[in-house]
């Protein structure tokens, strides 16, 4: 592995279902302590990517890279690279009959290999770091949306991964639990966590990304600094996006 390559790289990935392409060749490149925001129109192929890069879907053609090494070579194993990488669901995809603690413990205990006292001390760490100090004993049915998504990003986050990959994580929100998930992202931003994040969040990805990709159709149709994507767009496509955002008062 070469000391210069980035965390990820997506090298000309296409994926289809069935006879809809809903990606058309996708070049990306994710550095090290970078965050990338990925925002689109709904179908635009952003939660797709995501999970092409972790392995649940399987890509048509193209490559993605983990650290340099090919990760989509058949002979590699999802389940390993799942380690290195930490993805969060805009469903939470909490288990409903584990409490938030063990929920966090879980990779540590099966992946990761901790003792139950090594698992359960950190993931107590990382909830109370999270804001769920107290609640680590509730059901995910005794948690607000917003906790629930903090668990889960505490969940993604215990297996310390090379990069995070957040799929729309505060669309399942009411607007008044939004913010509280934004901070605990803004943090690990902060922090310098590698992050990939897929959101309609226009104010969050200024905010928190380095770089802003817009996807159009199955395509990066523009990427650069978020102050140069989200307020000088220079494709048509992109005003276009952003101009109906703006008259929706989603700006």
């Amino acid at each position: 592995m070469s000391a210069a390559a980035p965390v990820l790289e997506v090298r000309g990935v296409t994926k289809a279902f069935g006879t809809r392409q809903v990606l058309r060749g996708i070049d990306m490149t994710v550095d090290e302590h970078r965050a990338v925001a990925l925002i689109g129109a709904s179908g635009s192929g952003k939660s797709t990517l995501l999970r092409c890069i972790d392995l649940l879907e399987e890509i048509d053609d193209g490559d993605v890279f983990l650290d340099g090494e090919v990760i989509t070579d058949p002979a590699v194993k999802p389940v390993e690279i799942r380690r290195r990488l930490g993805l969060v669901f805009q469903a939470y995809n909490l288990f409903p009959h584990l409490t938030a603690l063990q929920n966090v413990v879980l990779g540590d205990r099966r992946a990761h290999g901790f003792s139950k006292a090594e698992a359960e001390e950190r993931g107590r760490v990382l909830l109370a770091r999270f804001g769920l100090e107290g609640r680590e004993h509730d059901r995910p049915d005794n948690l607000s949306g917003g906790q629930q998504q903090r668990v889960a990003i505490a969940r993604a986050f215990s297996g310390r991964p090379r990069a995070l990959l957040l799929d729309e994580v505060t669309s399942a929100l009411d607007p008044e639990l939004v913010g509280e998930v934004l901070a605990a992202v803004r943090d690990l931003k902060a922090e310098g966590m590698t992050m990939v994040i897929a959101t309609h969040e226009m104010s969050f990805a200024r905010e928190v990304a380095d770089e802003v990709a817009f996807l159009h159709e199955g395509r990066i149709v523009e990427s650069g600094p978020p102050e140069r994507v989200l307020e000088q767009p220079q494709r048509p496509e992109t005003r276009r996006f952003l101009s109906r955002l703006l008259e929706a008062g989603r700006i």
